[in-house]
């Protein structure tokens, strides 16, 4: 049977290409953490002229070469697969490479550099539009990108909507059709909860978490919390960024950044735990497989279900603030002396429609997500104008949770990924918030004491199931069969809507 070591001559091209795109991700953790101002324009060229190099070795003769020994590329699949010869972490890279490959090919280099660079550019001034309020500042940047976007889409080839194609990016084998009736079941029972939740008499406040709190005890409380859940600081590192994110170079060098502010408490908090299920999953990944698919995750739902779990599931959960409030009310003595648990934890699920999203309860969370799908399929579809958005933000907000941004900065521009061209990424937040509580359902069906663990503070068993059952296999299986064999079902709303119900129907005595 043939192995990987029979694929050496193919992984050994792309650990190279993998390393210089580890490069272009240094540079550009640089810029959204440390790099002045006054570097951006620079620092644009220098991103795009090594994604443009990654490109051009990827789509390289030789590599198209290896890949037509082992690969038929009428299927995409081993060649040799029907007679089994080859072992099946060697079918799912040749698969995955077929894959990337066959995408890149069809994208020229030079359309490549320029998306890169326009991107770096409208990414610094979405920040500075951000600060100021200034849609229009940003305008011409997102004018660009789009436009690029929808080129992009044209390159890559679609079916029924050019949005199928950047969705599949980052989430492999989704589609508009797959997706809207998960939205739509979603949608039915979450907007009747919050209507219920709205019309309780059980009125929770949550004004202690916007009393004053110190920058550094915040981020000395976010560290600890990290260091429990098994973040290896040896391996990463934690900073400031304007909006909160994690990459990775290596899975000896992951990177996760949060933002502090002075009065919302749980900003810090929760982007620390959540960016930290991140940085888990990307630490969890094999090394020995870096530089090929299988040494990388295999979607972005998948990796924002590990996210979502630890913030959601397990950090905003009674077990867990049974250890960590103690310490926490040490650590804000003034703030919280008289405090109860029973106050603290009702005040971190308060349910209430709210502008930001990654502030957002468990509940209304989604409606965001749903609002973003909406608007940029018809975004990349040419039904709406750049231009227009503001308005047609405003008129969602109202519609979905019943509030309308003051401003643009709590509005259109509080996400940071269309700046960077990720159209098709927003709906992964919505499919990572549903696979986190089926993942989480079965590890305490296999581990019945794991409650009480977190309890006690020991959440390292959390991580050693979710790199044993999830982080290890990188790309070997694609996310449905990596959720069957996990949980012995694909992908279903029902765990999740069952479980925002049954917390809410006990926290606002429904």
């Amino acid at each position: 049977m043939k192995t990987l070591s029979t694929l050496e001559p193919l992984t050994t091209r792309l650990l190279e290409i993998q390393r210089i795109n580890s490069a272009a991700s240094v540079l550009s953790w640089d810029q959204e953490t440390y790099m002045p101002a006054g570097g951006g324009e620079a620092r644009a060229e220098q991103i795009a002229v090594l994604q443009g190099i990654a490109h051009q070795k990827l789509v390289s003769p030789d590599v198209q070469a290896l890949l037509s020994q082992y690969v038929d590329p009428a299927t995409g699949q081993a060649a040799e697969q029907p007679d089994e010869s080859w072992d099946e972490p060697s079918r799912s890279l040749l698969r995955e490479v077929w894959r990337d490959f066959s995408r890149a090919k069809k994208l020229p280099s030079d359309f490549v550099v320029k998306l890169s660079r326009e991107c770096s550019l409208a990414q610094q001034v979405w920040v500075e539009a951000k600060e100021q309020n200034a849609f229009t500042m940003f305008l011409p940047n997102l004018r660009t990108v789009l436009q690029l976007k929808r080129e992009e889409a044209q390159y890559l080839g679609y079916q029924d909507s050019p949005y199928n194609a950047l969705l599949d990016v980052y989430e492999p084998g989704a589609t508009i059709a797959t997706l809207q009736p998960v939205f739509a079941e979603l949608k039915a029972r979450l907007v009747p909860l919050l209507k219920k939740i709205t019309n309780s008499t059980v009125q929770i406040d949550d004004s202690v978490l916007h009393h004053s709190y110190d920058h550094t005890r915040q981020l000395e409380f976010g560290r600890l919390v990290l260091t429990a859940m098994g973040y290896d600081f040896t391996r990463g590192r934690l900073d400031l960024s304007a909006h909160p994110f994690t990459t990775s170079f290596h899975p000896t060098d992951v990177r996760v950044t949060t933002r502090v502010h002075e009065h919302e408490l749980q900003s810090c908090l929760f982007s620390c735990i959540h960016e930290g299920g991140h940085g888990l999953y990307d630490q969890g990944l094999d090394q020995r497989y870096f530089g090929t698919p299988l040494g990388d995750s295999v979607s972005l739902g998948i990796h924002e279900s590990q996210s979502r779990l630890w913030e959601n599931c397990i950090g905003r959960s009674r077990p867990f603030w049974r250890f960590f409030y103690p310490v926490l009310q040490q650590t804000f003595h003034q703030q919280l002396h008289d405090v109860t648990i029973d106050q603290f934890y009702a005040a971190i699920n308060r349910v209430t429609p709210s502008l930001i999203r990654v502030e957002a309860d468990e509940l209304t969370y989604n409606l965001h997500i749903m609002l973003r799908f909406e608007i940029e399929q018809a975004l990349v579809e040419g039904k709406t104008q750049p231009e227009d958005l503001p308005a047609i933000w405003s008129q969602k907000m109202k519609e979905y949770l019943g509030i309308v941004p003051p401003s643009d900065t709590e509005g259109v521009l509080q996400d940071v990924h269309w700046s960077f061209g990720a159209f098709g990424y927003f709906p992964t937040y919505t499919l990572g918030n549903l696979y986190s509580v089926q993942f989480f359902e079965q590890a305490k069906q296999e581990m019945p004491h794991l409650e009480d663990e977190i309890a006690a503070g020991q959440l390292l068993s959390v991580r050693r199931w979710l790199e044993q059952k999830i982080h290890r296999w990188g790309r070997m299986f694609t996310p449905a069969h990596l959720a069957e064999r996990v949980t012995g079902s694909t992908l279903r709303p029902e765990p999740f809507l069952r479980y925002v119900e049954e917390k809410y129907r006990e926290l606002y005595q429904l």
